[in-house]
Order: structure tokens, then sequence, then C-alpha cells
């Protein structure tokens, strides 16, 4: 009788908890959005004036009304409460920099993600295996774990830099955010893997829809920092839980290639004086709306098309 009394709660409480988590982000959005810092606009970016006066920074909002659901209604662990301590960690960094007069610098910003990517990188090893599955080829590695702990520290802080960098269009990120977390959800599922942890996935993903409703173009307020950070962080989680983190390069390949390619650009350059890519604007959604016309509603229906086919392509490979 216990085990189908917990059979039945449980899902009623996941249920309940996404509901919260959508409400609450919505509620509390249009309640204190206001209150947010104001963005001064981005001098390099394509219309990045148009930014100049909005609320920014409202990660702070959806992420803790996230953090919060999901203390209450999942079921929680350990592993599960540290991972969610460097969310808010990640977030709360972010937002410092979009309240701050003067932006922090990318030395400052960099040191502190490092040392919550090998946090984070000691966290997974402690919790679990150290045995991967390339889940397209259906093969096993298993990866020595100080060696282990480098690749994880690099997905990690690359994650929530090129996350970080794609966030410059009103609804890109996030909609891209939410595609590579339900692919990952899509793989958690198909693989037998995730647990707990898929829950958290849909609860993130109700939250940024709270979000998305109102920075849908055009835009009320911005995410900032706050928001893309944590983000950012948290599908390098996503991608290590699901037991296949190398899946990240195509559930996230639009991600990679719009915030990942201006961070190699800019790195080349000013360690090797190497230039590459002359005749392309970075971030790629400023390539697009500068170079190539489009809209902000194109770029983002379209580099959101881009990865939803990447990502079915990808789940196809493990159903074959």
């Amino acid at each position: 009788m216990i085990h189908y009394l917990m059979k039945q709660i449980i899902p009623g409480a996941a249920a309940l908890g996404l509901l919260a988590a959508f409400g609450l982000t919505c509620l509390l959005t249009a309640k204190l959005g206001d209150r947010l810092p104001r963005d001064e606009g981005r001098a390099f970016a394509h219309d990045g004036k148009l930014s100049a006066g909005k609320p920014r920074g409202a990660g702070l909002i959806f992420i803790l009304v996230f953090v919060v659901s999901a203390l209450i209604f999942a079921p929680i662990n350990l592993e599960l409460i540290i991972y969610l301590i460097l969310v808010t960690v990640e977030m709360l960094t972010g937002y410092m920099d979009d309240a701050a007069e003067r932006p922090w610098g990318e030395l400052k910003k960099g040191l502190l993600d490092l040392a919550v990517a090998v946090i984070l990188a000691i966290t997974y090893l402690s919790f679990n295996s150290n045995t991967i599955q390339l889940a397209t080829l259906g093969i096993s590695v298993t990866i020595p774990p100080v060696l282990f702990g480098v690749l994880i520290v690099a997905l990690v802080w690359g994650s929530i830099n090129v996350t970080n960098c794609a966030d410059g269009v009103d609804g890109l990120s996030g909609t891209l955010t939410i595609i590579t977390l339900s692919t990952f959800y899509v793989i958690d599922y198909l693989m037998e893997s995730g647990d707990e942890f898929n829950l958290l996935i849909l609860m993130f993903v109700a939250c940024i829809l709270g979000y998305l409703w109102y920075n849908a173009t055009p835009s009320r307020l911005l995410m900032g920092d706050a928001g893309s950070r944590a983000m950012g962080i948290f599908i390098s989680i996503a991608a290590l839980k699901s037991g296949s983190p190398v899946l990240y390069i195509p559930a996230a390949i639009v991600l990679i290639l719009d915030g990942g390619l201006g961070l190699l650009k800019v790195s080349l350059i000013r360690v090797f004086k190497i230039y590459i890519l002359k005749n392309v604007r970075t971030p790629l959604h400023d390539h697009v709306r500068k170079n190539k016309e489009w809209s902000n509603t194109q770029t983002v229906f379209r580099f959101a098309i881009i990865q939803i086919v990447v990502s079915m392509a990808v789940v196809s490979l493990i159903l074959l």
C-alpha cells in the first residue's frame, strides 16, 4: 500500500512542481522585473543600443524559482543539492556583474567559472562512475579519474561561456537551451539514465518558458549573465548525468557555434596572433542579422530549427 501511494504522490508532486515553477516565474517576473538593474546597451553588438534601458538580470528570478521548486517538489539527494548550489553561485556571480557599475573583467569571471567547474568535477566523480557511454555507437569507455576530471572542467567552463556569448537576441539563448535540455531528457529516457535529474530538467525548462513569456521579441526584460551563465552550467550537468557527455557537442551545437566561434576567434588573436573568420562577425547571431539581414525572429526560428534537426538526428542514431 505504501509503495502504491508513493507512486501516486510523486508524479502528482512533480506535475504540481512544474506548474508552480512556470506560474511563479511568470508572476514574479511581472511583479519584480522593473526593480532589476538596467541594461546600458552593447556597443559592439548589432542593434545593441535597442536593449539600453531594459531591465536585465532576470535570471535572478527564474533561477531562484527553479531552485526553490526543485527543493520542494523534486526528490533531492546530496549530489543534486550541490549542483543546485553551483547553479545558484553562477547565477549570483552573473547577477552581480549585471548590477555592477563597471562590468567585471574576463579574468575575474573566468577564474570564478574555473573554481565552480573544479567543484562540479569533484562532486560528479564522487557520486558517479568514470565510465561513459558512447550512445550513438553503443559502447562504453572508462576514463582515468584525473583525466575525466580535467575533461569535466573543460566541459563546464566551455558550456558556461558559449551559452553566455550566445545571449544577444531576444529569446535566442533561452529557446536553444530548452531544445538542448529537451534533447538530453529524451536521451535519458532512451538510455534509462538521469533518474531524479530528469525532473530537474523539466522544472528548469518550465522556468525558462516563464521567462520567455516576457523576453519574446520585442522583449520587456533581459536575462543577463545571471541567466545565461546558470543555463550554461545546468546544460553541462545535464550532459554529464546523461552518462553520454560527448553528446553535448551535437545536442548544443548551435550554442557552441554561435557563442564558441567568437571565443575561439578572440583567443587565437590574443595568444597566437592568428586571424580566422575575418569576414564573419561573431557571435554568429550578429553576423546573420547584420550581413544576411535576418530579423530577430528569423534568427531565433532558424537557429532553433537547425538545433531541432540535429537533435532529432542524434535521437534517431540512438534508436537505431
